[in-house]
This record gives C-alpha cells, sequence and structure tokens, in this order.
C-alpha cells in the first residue's frame, strides 16, 4: 500500500479524566514515528488538535461504539451515527440507574452500585428484552479465541464498558456530530481507508485486549501489575519492528519501565497497543473486516481488526 501522510491514534478511555491516555504516530515515506502517550486532557480540544496538520487522522477509542440490536429495534432513528448525534436532546438516558425501578429502554444504563441477586437477565428485562444475551452485540460476545466483553449498558465492576461510553457519548462524542464535526464513524459510515480524508477524523472502535492478540503478543501476567509490562517491552518493540514504527525515545524509556509503576500504567501500554492494531489496519496487515450484517453496519457496530466470529 502506498504511503500516505497519515495520524494514527488510539486514546484508552475512562470516566476519569485522569486515566484518559492518547498515543498517536505520523506516517510518512520511510514508516510510522509514535510518540509516548500523553493524558487525552480538554476533549473539546482532542479533534481540533489532531486535525491541525491538515492531515487524514484515524483515532481509535477503546469504548463501545454501537448498540445491540435487539434494544435498537425498539429505537426510531436510521442508525447509530444518527442516534447518537440526538443524544444531545435526551439527558436522562445517562443517569445510571440504583436499582431496576428505574431502569427503562430510555434510561438502560445500570447498576449505580451493587445490589444483592441483580443479574443481567433482570436486567435486559427491564430494558424490554428476552434474554440476557439481547444486551451483548456481536462484537462484544466470546468468540474461540477471547472471552466476552461487557454489555454497553452495564457499569459495574472492573469488566465493564458503560462508564465510559457515558462519559464519551455525553460530555464529548454526541454534542460533537451535534455540531457537525468533521467526523466519520467506522463502520457505520463505510470502509476505513474510504473514509480517510484530509480535515476529517475517522473514529473506530478498538479494544486493547483484542489488539493483543492481533499483534501476537500475549501478557505474562496482570496488565495491572508492573513487572508483566516490563517483560512486554521486548516482544512490543519487535511488534514495532514488523510494522515499521519508529518509537520516539521517551516511549522506548516508557515501555522499558513498563509504563510506570503508577495505577495509570495499563492506561498507558493499552492506548499503545490501540495505536499499533490501528496502524496494522491502515497498513493493509491487518483486514478491515466487517461482517455483513444490516445491523452490525448500521447499528451495533464492530471491533477495528476483528475477523473471528461469535461461538
Amino acid at each position: 500500500m502506498e504511503a500516505k501522510a497519515v495520524i494514527a491514534a488510539h486514546a484508552d478511555w475512562s470516566i476519569s479524566p485522569a486515566k484518559r491516555w492518547i498515543a498517536l504516530a505520523r506516517r510518512g515515506d520511510s514508516g510510522w514515528q509514535a510518540e509516548a502517550p500523553r493524558l487525552v486532557g480538554d476533549t473539546a480540544s482532542l479533534l481540533p488538535t489532531l486535525l491541525a496538520e491538515g492531515v487524514p487522522v484515524a483515532l481509535g477509542l477503546d469504548l463501545p461504539l454501537g448498540v445491540p440490536r435487539e434494544w435498537a429495534a425498539q429505537r426510531p432513528e436510521s442508525g447509530f451515527r444518527q442516534f447518537l448525534a440526538g443524544l444531545t436532546a435526551m439527558p436522562d438516558f445517562f443517569t445510571v440507574s440504583p436499582t431496576l425501578e428505574t431502569v427503562s429502554a430510555a434510561r438502560p444504563f445500570y447498576p449505580a452500585r451493587g445490589v444483592k441477586g441483580m443479574t443481567r437477565a433482570a436486567h435486559a428485562a427491564a430494558i424490554g428484552l428476552g434474554s440476557a444475551q439481547g444486551l451483548s452485540r456481536w462484537c462484544d460476545r466470546a468468540t474461540a479465541l477471547r472471552p466476552a466483553g461487557a454489555p454497553v449498558f452495564w457499569t459495574l465492576g472492573a469488566n465493564q464498558s458503560g462508564k465510559a461510553a457515558i462519559s464519551a457519548w455525553r460530555d464529548w462524542l454526541a454534542p460533537a456530530l451535534a455540531n457537525r464535526a468533521p467526523i466519520a464513524l467506522w463502520p457505520f459510515d463505510g470502509a476505513l481507508h474510504a473514509l480517510l480524508a484530509p480535515g476529517r477524523a475517522v473514529l473506530a472502535e478498538v479494544y486493547p485486549a483484542e489488539a493483543l492478540r492481533q499483534l501476537g503478543l500475549v501478557m505474562p501476567g496482570s496488565k495491572r501489575a508492573e513487572a508483566p509490562r516490563r517483560a512486554l517491552a521486548a516482544p512490543l518493540a519487535a511488534a514495532m519492528a514488523r510494522l515499521r514504527v519508529e518509537p520516539s525515545p521517551a516511549l522506548v524509556a516508557m515501555m522499558q519501565a513498563g509504563f510506570g509503576a503508577d495505577a495509570a500504567g495499563e492506561d498507558r501500554m493499552d492506548c499503545v497497543l490501540g495505536l499499533l492494531a490501528m496502524i496494522a489496519v491502515l497498513d493493509g496487515r491487518q483486514p478491515d473486516h466487517v461482517p455483513d450484517d444490516p445491523w452490525i453496519r448500521s447499528w451495533e457496530g464492530w471491533v477495528l481488526g476483528q475477523v473471528e466470529m461469535p461461538r
């Protein structure tokens, strides 16, 4: 594939600004130049800053871009993009319910805290879904190579993405789309390469756990611990070399130090993994695959680079 100037980036998202990190790289004639992760900072300036160089931007996000089809079937909009843009007029949608009594299709996020005896089947029923499986998009479900991810509307525990969705959709993406920001959403608006254009940011869902597998890497222990992250430094550097990614000195030092001893170390590592997965797709080393399913392409979305279907 011809090398054209483009910025690739990946943001590891969180409801806490202190845990939102972004890594980016620029593609030139000799390959990619990657920078050390930095805090996302003010979300209002994120896209303008990335687009300021006048080249196409591909931005991966570690948060859901899409909703489950059984829930979407109740919506009047034509697809997820239209639904997301309209959320600025639906502030109650983002209220997390403490009990099932206030859960509904119009207020689906749950639970605000742990409640004895709560189940996902009861959550699904309160939203109007037939079973707990209806809470999950196809890309959230387990494949032969990885376990299932958490449903979009679930907000409790370490394995949840609902809080990140609330934060990003409510405070950043919905207002940006409502204000006609130069954003394209993959896969809803088309194929990744076809969407790339100067002055436009193409946003795609990228999961670090899936990225790790796509890169052929194995985490030697918990990613929350510094020692396993430090042990990943050499394999990660080898993956960068295969992808023709030249890390900055600051990024090399960060990798060798296990991305730091603080609680944000895993976030810094995750955004680098997501960045490399984005680069692999941009350079054609990993397919820009989207299943030929109208619900996936209009409402549910997909994880960039994922080729395995649910079991």
